[in-house]
């Protein structure tokens, strides 16, 4: 166990909340990527196969090749603020911090990757260091997946386990029905088709979700975030009015030779292109921010698809990112899950007299500060 920092009687309790993403590589070069890669594709919540098994597949056939291969398509969305995904998670801490100050809210909040920098279990320290013991950990993935959600959840736990005074945990585990979520994602296709037109889905134009594959073992076995992603589906095309033949929901970026989640974004949008469909426009709900997946494989490689096929218009919409409806829905889901922790401005003055009568007794009690108990 880990040898408590120095206490100090009568000090008033904070809250932090910490967003987490799955994560990026400190760079577009070929070492970093191999770091990224061999941390993301170690986790057992990722990869479900024997680990003798997968460690040789690993070291001996994905690491020595694919850093490579990816770090060539991260250069393709590389910004001069770095990783788009990190980037963008900033400026989305930014706007929540924004939005507590409307309500006069004393929160932390803090950005942390599952994978690669910043790390969950770096920052949960400097929480800890700060005084922060109360945490609302926040897994930006709407939709709940065992190899997202409940992997970041893993992440505080194993930080957790040699820490002897823990801070007050919850988590949020997902809001693929959030109605603050469906407004946010309406709304931004909404605005698509007023600066672009909107679609003639009386024409045959489709309006196509595209949501992160996931192993079709893992539906079998009782996840629930295929369930949840046609949920997401479903809602966002009640809110846009649409039928059920203007929209299509698929999966993208599946990895090796099992059967993943089906239909497949790649296989759809060839398959739309072959019919000739005039207009395709994409959204990835399952996406907070875009990123490699949404900005390298739909809007570059799914675009090619769609256009090399036959197709006629490739129209992308951006994730939510930094948005207003983004930083509205986010501040909302949050004040949702803090509620019975003191936040408002004010409040440590407020129980000032009471801490400073805690302090005294313990004072008198034999206490002393600067002792790790």
């Amino acid at each position: 166990m880990r040898t408590e920092a120095p206490f100090r009687h009568g000090t008033p309790q904070k809250t932090a909340v910490l967003l987490v993403n799955l994560g990026t590589p400190d760079a577009p070069d070929t070492p970093s990527l191999r770091r990224y890669l061999r941390e993301f594709l170690s986790d057992p919540r990722v990869v479900e196969i024997p680990r003798l098994v997968w460690w040789m597949i690993l070291n001996l056939f994905i690491l020595p090749f694919r850093p490579k291969k990816s770090a060539a398509k991260y250069a393709t969305v590389w910004t001069e603020a770095g990783s788009p995904l990190l980037a963008i998670g900033h400026q989305q801490v930014a706007r929540v911090c924004e939005g507590f100050k409307d309500r006069r809210w004393e929160v932390k909040v803090e950005l942390a990757m599952r994978y690669g920098n910043p790390s969950v279990a770096s920052k949960m320290d400097e929480l800890r260091a700060a005084g922060y013991d109360r945490v609302l950990v926040f897994p930006l993935y709407p939709q709940y997946a065992a190899a997202t959600t409940a992997s970041v959840m893993d992440a505080v736990f194993q930080w957790a386990a040699p820490v002897r005074n823990l801070p007050e945990l919850r988590f949020v585990k997902h809001y693929h029905d959030h109605p603050a979520y469906i407004h946010a994602l309406a709304d931004s296709v909404l605005t698509h088709w007023r600066a672009k037109g909107r679609p003639n889905f009386d024409g045959g134009d489709v309006l196509l979700m595209s949501f992160h594959g996931v192993p079709e073992f893992a539906l079998l076995k009782g996840d629930p975030y295929h369930c949840e992603c046609h949920k997401t589906g479903r809602l966002l095309a009640e809110a846009l009015g649409l039928e059920k033949s203007n929209y299509r929901v698929t999966f993208q970026s599946r990895f090796g030779k099992a059967k993943w989640l089906e239909p497949y974004t790649d296989a759809t949008l060839k398959a739309l292109g072959q019919a000739g469909t005039k207009r395709i426009d994409v959204i990835c709900p399952g996406f907070l921010a875009d990123c490699l997946e949404t900005l390298e494989e739909i809007n570059q490689e799914g675009r090619e698809d769609f256009l090399h096929a036959g197709g006629g218009e490739f129209h992308y919409i951006a994730c939510l990112n930094d948005s207003d409806g983004a930083a509205a829905m986010l501040t909302e889901i949050v004040a949702q899950h803090l509620q019975g922790w003191p936040v408002d401005m004010g409040y440590e003055d407020a129980m000032a007299a009471e801490l400073a009568a805690s302090r005294r007794l313990a004072l008198a009690m034999g206490a002393r500060d600067g002792q790790s108990t």
